[in-house]
């Protein structure tokens, strides 16, 4: 049985599944040490190392890409896309998958859980981004400064969610959109879960 990794072994491991599904070769640990801003090689091969004890990958010393994925199941699994969330202004819902897209299988989704795609950049600030993927669990009641999932008016939005005395503020991580207030009575307000994952194809995209 493999053991867990940390969040930044399942970072770089995504990444080279990313890559060797994209292009057909691994990445060099000139790149790896690039996407990731690290300042030398020795940081990304302690990393390597740790995810090679842990039975994921197989190292060859004497390749500049030598990287072998040694993971039992396959390196993908197909996930619906249930809809579309906007992280600007409301989208319209949709009551069917709209898509189907391939997660790594080290991406674990908590029970019930579900995939949106998120349309525009009002949460930019918070690493989520135009086309970016959010893992949503509808069983978590949510606190405060936690980004959810709701329906507003018979749209889809994902915002930071804080709850005040008379009324709920969705705020965005964007200055330029404002908040938007809810009153406690709005009957066309539902919660519909936290997000607890962002999920992006590294190929599309490269943040900093």
């Amino acid at each position: 049985m493999k053991k867990e990794l940390t969040e930044t072994q399942k970072d770089i491991l995504n990444f080279l599944i990313d890559q060797i599904k994209g292009k057909g070769i691994p990445p060099t640990l000139a790149e790896v040490a690039s996407h990731f801003g690290y300042k030398n090689r020795a940081t990304v091969q302690q990393h390597f190392g740790a995810i090679e004890k842990k039975g994921f990958i197989k190292k060859n010393p004497k390749l500049s890409r030598g990287i072998e994925l040694t993971l039992e199941d396959k390196f993908f699994v197909p996930k619906p896309v249930l809809g579309e969330v906007a992280a600007g202004n409301p989208l319209t819902i949709y009551p069917d998958a709209i898509d189907t897209i391939e997660l790594p299988t080290i991406a674990k989704m908590p029970k019930d859980s579900f995939l949106l795609r998120v349309k525009g950049d009002s949460l930019k600030e918070a690493y989520i981004f135009n086309g970016d993927i959010v893992i949503v669990n509808p069983n978590l009641e949510p606190k405060n400064g936690q980004i959810i999932a709701a329906i507003l008016d018979d749209a889809a939005v994902v915002k930071r969610f804080y709850k005040k005395k008379n009324e709920i503020e969705l705020v965005s991580e964007n200055p330029d959109y404002k908040p938007i207030i809810i009153e406690k009575k709005y009957l066309s307000f539902k919660l519909v879960g936290i997000v607890v994952g962002v999920y992006r194809s590294m190929e599309k995209k490269k943040v900093g």
